[in-house]
């Protein structure tokens, strides 16, 4: 059944409606920047480059020479170092360093923007009960963040055997990025125009299960980064000439292999790529009455590029830019399914009954 019930919210003035939107275009931009920051900074093997977490004095960058040579020796003494990086140049390692200080530098700015904004609005009472609970979880989410970030970054400095951070934590770590945009975008969609006659109806549930199913895409993306295993297997349509790796499933692992084996991980991030691909297909029948939609043109049409981007960046054995392109487009996929289902689920009194009475012909 839909629901007639009105979504107007007449507290905010247009005024206030902009500045909080704008407000969160900038967090969604700068978190949208951090993620892309986030996959350069795991390609270039840069993420344990700083071995402390100072939540405050780390938020300077190193001055003079002593303050790098102390920073290269704390390094130095990673198992990273040692086993893959051993007789690094110190101008080597600032190039890995100035990507990670980069990183962890964005996520305090994003920090203070959205601590800033929130107590300005508050102040000047534009936050009700609704948007107080909202925007708090987003800067909850935000510092829970970071310390995922250290948890991750501890994975590899001692706290495990490995070399690199763990990739389950990577991939919590780049999750939680991906829900924190994603929240930011609906929060926006939100604030819609308060002169608009607005109804409420139940999720799609085409669009939803479109849109979770991106989101864990987006997770297998992650542990095929962490565990470089784009840079394994470059063959395609199969995995060193095996539609099913041999290297698939090893008895000694078990359900780990899901985390830590790298045939596994690829492996099931092209087979969900080509579900994703042909439930799009679905979507795009689903809804062909709506086709002139832009929203759901820009989704599927997404879906398409990232599919030949992937396999060009697979072939390509997977180098920084490509990658980091194929990331970004996968991000753009999930806004734009979430802007779709948002779209479907709040839509003008008018429009409904004009899409109800198509889907019914």
């Amino acid at each position: 059944m839909t629901d007639t019930t009105q979504q107007k919210d007449d507290s905010l003035s247009p005024q206030a409606r902009r500045w909080i939107r704008s407000w969160l275009s900038l967090l969604g931009f700068m978190v949208y920047a951090m993620i892309l920051v986030g996959g350069a900074t795991r390609l270039t093997d840069s993420g344990l480059s700083i071995t402390e977490w100072k939540p405050i004095s780390g938020a300077l960058p190193p001055f003079g020479q002593d303050d790098w040579m102390e920073l290269f020796r704390l390094y130095q003494q990673t198992e990273e170092y040692r086993v893959q990086n051993a007789g690094m140049t110190l101008a080597e390692f600032e190039f890995i360093y100035w990507w990670e200080w980069g990183h962890r530098f964005l996520g305090r700015v994003i920090g203070l923007v959205a601590i800033v904004g929130f107590v300005i609005f508050a102040m000047k009472k534009w936050l009700n009960r609704q948007r107080v609970i909202r925007f708090g979880v987003l800067i909850f989410l935000g510092g829970l963040q970071g310390a995922i970030g250290w948890w991750m970054v501890a994975s590899g400095i001692g706290e495990t055997d490995l070399i690199d951070v763990a990739a389950y934590r990577l991939m919590t770590h780049f999750c939680l990025a991906v829900l924190i945009i994603g929240l930011i975008v609906w929060f926006w969609l939100d604030l819609v125009d308060e002169k608009t006659d607005f109804q409420r109806k139940a999720l799609s549930p085409v669009l939803t299960v479109f849109t979770v199913m991106v989101f864990i895409q987006l997770a297998t993306g992650a542990l095929v980064a962490g565990l470089d295993a784009g840079r394994t297997y470059t063959d395609w349509p199969m995995m060193d000439g095996e539609f099913v790796p041999v290297g698939y499933w090893e008895s000694a692992l078990g359900f780990r292999n899901l985390f830590e084996n790298v045939a596994t991980t690829q492996f099931n991030h092209r087979l969900l790529a080509y579900i994703i691909a042909l439930y799009a297909v679905f979507v795009g029948y689903y809804y062909r009455q709506d086709w002139f939609r832009p929203g759901l043109r820009v989704l599927l049409g997404s879906v398409l590029l990232q599919m030949f981007w992937g396999v060009f960046t697979l072939v390509s054995a997977a180098p920084l830019e490509l990658a980091l392109i194929h990331q970004g487009i996968g991000v753009i996929i999930l806004i734009a399914a979430i802007r779709s289902l948002h779209r479907d689920c709040y839509s003008a009194a008018g429009d409904n009954l004009l899409n109800r009475s198509r889907r019914s012909t």
